[in-house]
């Protein structure tokens, strides 16, 4: 217990440093943040508007610095981040609201299937090391050794232009009607099969190899020579001794992953350009939208340390030594 409450004030005072610089950041930077926006629409942005930028930059705040702060986290609290530039006039918590579900539906569903293969193959990898299934690890280290990038344009070219199986861009068909309707959803998972696809490729050799070689080096600990001595089946030593072992160290990886499948895989969301939350972040640095940058780097922060939080919480439960009272 004592564990988890100084993991808690650790994740606490982290978030609040994330917090503290995100409102210092836009203060901090040199020239008025607000007439490069200005410059950028030539003029078109209301006075009431341009207010609004003001107050949620504080440059119309004569209140001492740490008056501003103190509003700028009411603000947050209320889930208040001002307008977005890149969506004039939509608020930044509904443009990141519309873009997220569609990150966590592709990077989420392709991290967990990728994590799952890449770690059952590990086991088997590093369990029968040297058998046939060792052929798998050079073509899973190819892959990943293949950038974000040149791998999704490789996919376009092959199954979107040669053999035209997949759609090359979007998120789902023109002209289907957004709605939890089974045309709909159809098209969206067609249309998320090669951005999945190139996620998964290029990122489960990692975890096959590190699964591989927690395997090998549990495999020759002495819990599992009594456990192989006790008569118990290979697959109950297998399973139950050494892969309940050696995946703690997959575990750390796993919620680092889950963290940042709020930030979505930002290369391969440009390269699909998939409507995702990656992709409104490279939309919004290129806009210079500082409302929606810093709210994206916000939400991001926390999801990473609720993704640490976990697995620190899954440490405890699947390791007894970690556990104090």
């Amino acid at each position: 217990m004592r564990f988890l409450l100084r993991r808690l004030a650790f994740y606490a005072i982290t978030l609040w440093a994330a917090v503290t610089i995100n409102f210092l950041i836009p203060r901090m930077l040199p020239g008025n943040p607000v007439q490069s926006i200005m410059n950028r629409f030539q003029g078109t942005i209301s006075s009431s508007a341009v207010t609004s930028l003001k107050a949620l930059f504080g440059m119309d705040d004569p209140q001492p610095l740490w008056v501003q702060y103190w509003n700028y986290i009411g603000r947050i609290l209320r889930g208040d981040f001002g307008l977005s530039f890149t969506y004039y006039p939509t608020p930044v918590s509904e443009v990141i609201a519309q873009a997220l579900p569609w990150t966590i539906g592709l990077v989420g569903i392709a991290t967990l299937l990728s994590f799952i293969i890449g770690t059952s193959v590990g086991v088997l990898a590093g369990w029968r090391r040297g058998s046939w299934i060792d052929g798998v690890l050079p073509v899973a280290t190819f892959f990943s050794a293949v950038p974000y990038f040149w791998l999704g344009l490789i996919a376009i070219m092959i199954f979107a232009v040669w053999i035209p199986i997949f759609p090359a861009s979007g998120g789902y068909a023109w002209g289907a009607v957004p709605g939890w309707n089974v045309e709909f959803m159809g098209s969206v998972l067609y249309y998320g099969i090669l951005p999945a696809i190139t996620i998964i490729l290029s990122s489960i050799a990692g975890w096959i190899l590190g699964m591989r070689n927690m395997m090998v080096t549990v495999s020759s600990e002495d819990f599992v020579t009594v456990a192989h001595a006790k008569g118990l089946k290979e697959r109950t030593v297998m399973v139950g001794y050494a892969a309940r072992n050696a995946v703690l160290p997959q575990i750390s990886g796993f919620a680092l992953s889950l963290g940042f499948i709020v930030g979505g895989t930002l290369v391969t969301e440009i390269v699909f350009s998939y409507p995702g939350i990656g992709f409104v972040l490279f939309q919004a640095v290129n806009a210079k939208d500082y409302p929606l940058m810093q709210a994206i780097f916000l939400v991001i922060t926390i999801a990473v340390l609720v993704a640490n939080l976990l697995a620190d919480v899954l440490y405890v439960v699947l390791d007894p030594r970690t556990r104090q009272d």
